[in-house]
């Protein structure tokens, strides 16, 4: 293994409210919204009539790793 650390992700993520969280990516000229829908909201307790839903972090991952 190297030595040095070829990279380091630079991410702020502020929470908003309940679920939804917001997030600045590198090089994402806009902010990236975290939230919960459907199952996931369900599971969680989470009213999708008091927050909005939103793509969880999994959906993200999961794209990311499919790709």
């Amino acid at each position: 293994m190297a030595d040095e650390v070829a990279y380091t992700s630079r991410v702020k993520i502020e929470r908003i409210k309940g679920p939804l969280r917001r997030a600045y990516l590198p090089h994402v000229p806009t902010p990236v919204f975290f939230g919960v829908h459907s199952e996931i909201a369900q599971h969680y307790g989470v009213d999708t009539n008091v927050h909005e839903p939103h793509a969880a972090t999994l959906d993200y991952v999961v794209a990311a790793a499919a790709g």
